[in-house]
């Protein structure tokens, strides 16, 4: 491996309570895998529904760990001069042009074919960097099949090839992220190189929690009742089930309009806060009990 595996994390239970420290409710399945990955040095690909907390996970431990965040936004038709790296092709052009009376080809071509002319993208800033890093690959599986390969080497081997300067290898093991939202089966060989992590919407009790620390002002009856109306919706057969985020949207509007009581009325008025699809409200609207 390129780079000696430095250990952030003592325990399980240091992660999840630095996690909780800036309001990162994990359990103790979240909190274990991120300690496995910082121990055995391997990516973790989690996976699970939009909108449960996979990006803020890796945001979470970045904050909590001191590190720098590197985000690679996936999507389709990415390739390697978008992910990894490409040459300054405006660069070299005026090098070539100020170095026209040169008659050595050799050595205009190792001239810019240098670091001086190379443009990092996030994979190769990530293993290149001095500073701890958590590398964030978000929503892997907008990308195609083809350009998961990219990823194959740097996730085995914390290390990528670049044909003219060769083999580059990691200055410190970063910390890695995928995550996924299961709109496409993603390859066997990708999946090898990771520890799995499925992350749902979370419980009554830690949707709650999770209301009462991200929204100040809250009180425990309003969180609790929030969390209730929002399992019920989860429950109904719609397009797209109510985010975390948008929970805690639903949370900060009910703060506003000073309601302390979510009655059937409330619910049915802001229901465009929690769902994004007029089929989903008007289906909401009509199955909607906000009852024990």
């Amino acid at each position: 491996m390129a780079s000696e595996l430095v250990n952030r994390f003592e325990s399980v239970q240091q992660v999840r309570d630095g996690l909780r420290d800036i309001n990162y409710l994990a359990d103790d399945g979240i909190a274990g895998v991120a300690y496995l990955a910082d121990r055995l040095g391997k990516p973790v690909l989690v996976e699970g529904p939009a909108g449960t907390g996979k990006t803020q996970l890796a945001k979470s431990v970045a904050e909590f760990t001191g590190a720098r965040l590197i985000r690679l936004q996936c999507y389709e038709g990415m390739d390697e001069s978008k992910a990894l790296f490409e040459w300054n092709y405006k660069k070299q052009l005026l090098r070539i042009q100020a170095d026209k009376a040169s008659d050595s080809w050799t050595d205009i071509h190792d001239d810019i074919f240098s670091d001086e002319f190379l443009l990092t993208r996030p994979l190769l800033e990530a293993i290149t960097a001095d500073d701890p890093v958590v590398l964030l690959i978000d929503e892997v599986d907008r990308v195609e099949v083809e350009t998961e390969a990219l990823l194959l080497e740097i996730l085995s081997e914390y290390q990528v090839s670049i044909p003219e300067l060769g083999t580059i290898e990691a200055k410190q093991i970063p910390l890695v992220f995928l995550t996924s939202n299961n709109t496409r089966e993603l390859s066997e060989a990708l999946k090898r190189r990771c520890l799995f992590l499925h992350v749902d919407y979370p419980s009554m009790e830690r949707e709650r929690e999770i209301v009462l620390a991200k929204v100040p002002g809250v009180t425990e009856s309003l969180a609790e009742q929030i969390a209730r109306v929002v399992r019920s919706i989860r429950s109904l057969d719609l397009k797209k089930a109510p985010s975390v985020s948008e929970t805690l949207d639903w949370a900060r509007t009910l703060l506003l309009l000073n309601i302390e009581t979510i009655d059937e009325t409330v619910a049915k008025e802001t229901l465009h806060i929690l769902l994004k699809y007029q089929t989903d409200i008007a289906k909401a609207a009509k199955d909607l009990s906000v009852d024990e």
